[in-house]
């Protein structure tokens, strides 16, 4: 009790001891650092205005959301490539989905074939049982082709093919069946079509009594809105004759031939036949006079004539282009190449056993069983090239690589769409990406023109005053005026006019953009500069005999950056 008795008296004398010496001697003339900002914190009107900004959580929660966005649309442009001329109308409209390359567990080890040409993709194991995976449901029919018919579950699926959109299988009983869209004669007989319309009915034999024998059974395969069944020896095509222009004459020239059929193979608009003596027959000769790429490096301007003298073993179709295998191991590939499928990845000395074709990639097995992959490679189909497999399937754009006990080795390509696809099968995703690197730009670049013009156009305004603020509102009045649609309508029409890079348009357009916002900032500032140039500081500057210029954008500018 005593000791706190004692300090009590101790501090008590300090304190009167500090009161006299202050009221006789005067406050210290020379304070340390600390003594300074212990009486007044100074600070700048910047530095006052950025601790004020962080102090507002929703401010700086928008601050974060900016950068984040920044950092997401150009690291992810930079990290997601896009071809801005791509269009695949297969792939329209699809839902966010990200399972178009998950091979079902039950399947990974038991293939027997994989069949893919759109969306979605089949696949049968030994067991006979039919398994589907990817975007399943139709965009158009909104039919979804996991909803598979009930005689085709519990392991009765000896072959199945996967169109465009709708898919045809063959029962243990031989007995063809169909599911999803129908509206184009893809399987049965819909009631939606009229007797003129350009249509073929599939061979009602086969739906009703069955293949009598299904070891005769060579090939079935389907493409959009068309599909064709090899039986010993003889071919069956039916679907939309819009779809396979060629497809009505292409089961007459076989029988006309007076060979047996071995494999079709279908493109998007055409249809080709392998017979099988190794000749081929383009119905209605529209391979007539066509050129081919070769693997051996060479083109061959006439196709069907340098085949003449050679065996063809093995025919496939992609989207635009007809591959094809001969004897020898020899690859040729005809058609509109877009995306470098006719640039043959075999190394020289290695030969083709096996071909395979997606939407824009081609697969090949060789003698010395690597597989090498070509053309688009955009998603990814082309990344296990000069891999070891024994047999190689391709979907859209996935490729499937399988070894001789029917066991997925490794697959790659597209596992999906993050946000979809649009009208024409472009990934949203990416285009969100890449656009809004080109908004978030345009954007800034514009935000970053306006503001230093108004910073200009405003502090000099409302420094100065008289005839310069006179001058400078009447010219920001003049560009207030200026009505932005019709002068955005009018420039677009100018530059379409105009020999002009994508890049330079869009660098008119960030400064027309600019040059046409600035004007209320401006008229904030001013304002601002008006009411802080009659104070203390300012009078003071001027008479330290600071120049006008520092004076405006040295000290008055700080103090009304929280207007900017």
């Amino acid at each position: 009790m005593s000791e706190k008795k004692e300090n009590v008296f101790v501090r008590l004398g300090k304190t009167l001891w500090r009161w006299c010496k202050r009221m006789f001697l005067g406050a210290s003339k020379e304070l340390s650092d600390e003594e300074i900002f212990a009486v007044e914190a100074l600070e700048s009107p910047s530095r006052l205005a950025v601790k004020t900004f962080f102090r507002r959580k929703l401010a700086v929660a928008a601050l974060v959301v900016l950068i984040a966005l920044f950092l997401f649309v150009f690291v992810g442009s930079a990290l997601i490539p896009i071809d801005v001329n791509f269009k695949d109308t297969n792939r329209a409209n699809i839902a966010p989905v990200y399972s178009m390359r998950s091979v079902p567990a039950g399947l990974k080890n038991d293939i027997v074939s994989i069949s893919g040409y759109a969306n979605f993709t089949l696949g049968v194991d030994s067991e006979h049982n039919l398994y589907v995976w990817g975007s399943s449901r139709d965009a158009l029919s909104r039919a979804d082709f996991k909803n598979y018919p009930d005689i085709l579950k519990n392991g009765n699926v000896y072959m199945a093919a996967a169109g465009g959109d709708h898919c045809i299988a063959i029962t243990m009983d031989g007995k063809l069946v169909g599911w999803g869209n129908d509206t184009r004669a893809q399987y049965g007989k819909s009631n939606q079509l009229n007797a003129d319309d350009p249509v073929i009915f599939w061979p009602e034999e086969f739906a009703e009594n069955g293949i009598p024998d299904l070891s005769k059974v060579e090939q079935l395969v389907a493409g959009y809105q068309v599909s064709a069944i090899v039986v010993d020896g003889k071919l069956y095509v039916w679907g939309n004759k819009n779809a396979c222009l060629n497809m009505a004459s292409a089961m007459s020239a076989a029988e006309a031939s007076g060979k047996r059929v071995a494999k079709v193979a279908l493109t998007n608009s055409y249809c080709v036949l392998l017979m099988e003596d190794g000749s081929i027959i383009s119905p209605d000769n529209h391979l007539r006079g066509e050129s081919a790429d070769s693997s051996s490096g060479k083109s061959v301007p006439n196709l069907l004539s340098y085949l003449n003298n050679r065996k063809v073993t093995d025919i496939v179709g992609s989207k635009n282009c007809f591959v094809f295998l001969t004897e020898s191991g020899e690859v040729l590939v005809q058609g509109a190449a877009r995306y470098g499928e006719n640039k043959i990845n075999l190394p020289a000395g290695e030969h083709a056993t096996g071909i395979a074709a997606g939407t824009f990639h081609i697969a090949a097995t060789t003698e010395s069983g690597k597989v090498y992959i070509w053309g688009y490679n955009a998603k990814g189909q082309c990344d296990l090239s000069g891999k070891s497999a024994d047999t190689v399937y391709t979907g859209s754009y996935q490729t499937y690589l399988v070894n001789g006990e029917g066991k997925l080795i490794a697959s790659c390509g597209l596992k999906g769409y993050l946000f979809g696809t649009d009208g024409d099968g472009r990934d949203v995703f990416e285009r969100i990406v890449h656009g809004g690197k080109m908004t978030m730009t345009i954007g800034a670049v514009a935000v970053i023109v306006s503001t230093i013009i108004a910073i200009i156009v405003g502090c000099l305004s409302g420094y100065f005053g008289g005839w310069v603020d006179m001058l400078l509102m009447r010219i920001t009045e003049i560009f207030a005026a200026i009505p932005f649609l019709p002068f955005a309508m009018m420039l677009s029409y100018v530059m379409m006019k105009q020999p002009l890079s994508q890049t330079m348009r869009i660098f008119i357009i960030m400064v027309i953009l600019g040059l046409l916002s600035w004007t209320g900032l401006a008229h904030m500032i001013r304002g601002q500069v008006l009411a802080e140039r009659e104070k203390e500081f300012v009078i003071a500057a001027k008479a330290m005999g600071v120049k006008e210029r520092r004076i405006a954008f040295k000290h008055i500018l700080p103090n009304v950056i929280s207007v900017i």
